[in-house]
């Protein structure tokens, strides 16, 4: 039995803030968290994400609403989406372990509540001072080999164990995937 639930997130899904906004309240539950570049999957799987599909992209929006207002986030839907993310993830992972909590809750923020153009680097530089994070070591490290070796391994890890999308939680083996199977990954830990 597993002592932890492994998280897969992109900071683009808006899925994947709901979720993580869900497990920010959840206190006695261990929880790995395993960013991932979403688009980089969706390539390797051959999938192509809701947000190019006009139908698909109105009905992601309008549930999010929903869900968020139901579980009582503040959530606003971005106006720039989507964007590419990837420099965003590779920042989590080069930032130094006492400030990713910090990072990521402020990054999911400004992008799901605030509305900002995460693409411009001088919204990330606004972010990245909010933080008190350097720039210049924040964007060296996201142009450090080791990064972005370190991202793409997460993805390709993801891509193996067959996960497609974010949110996706794996416990015991088992994929959970979508913010509206949290619950189940819970019960799933819990032996329920």
């Amino acid at each position: 039995m597993s002592d932890h639930i492994d998280f897969y997130f992109d900071i683009i899904s808006p899925y994947a803030y709901i979720a993580y906004k869900k497990i920010l309240k959840i206190k006695d539950i261990n929880f790995k968290l395993k960013p991932i570049f979403l688009g980089g999957l969706h390539n390797i799987a051959g999938i192509t994400a809701p947000a190019f599909n006009k139908y698909k992209m109105k009905n992601m929006q309008n549930d999010c609403e929903l869900v968020a207002k139901k579980n009582n986030i503040n959530f606003k839907w971005n106006s720039k989406f989507p964007i590419n993310s990837l420099h965003i993830m590779r920042g989590y992972l080069g930032v130094k372990d006492n400030k990713k909590e910090e990072y990521l809750n402020s990054f999911f923020e400004a992008y799901w509540k605030e509305d900002l153009d995460l693409s411009k680097q001088e919204n990330v530089k606004i972010q990245l001072k909010k933080l008190k994070i350097d720039e210049n070591a924040f964007f060296n490290s996201i142009g450090n080999q080791e990064i972005k070796d370190k991202l793409k391994q997460y993805t390709q890890e993801a891509f193996e164990k067959e996960v497609f999308g974010a949110p996706t939680f794996i416990v015991n083996n088992k994929i959970f995937w979508g913010q509206d199977r949290l619950e189940y990954a819970l019960d799933e830990i819990k032996n329920i």
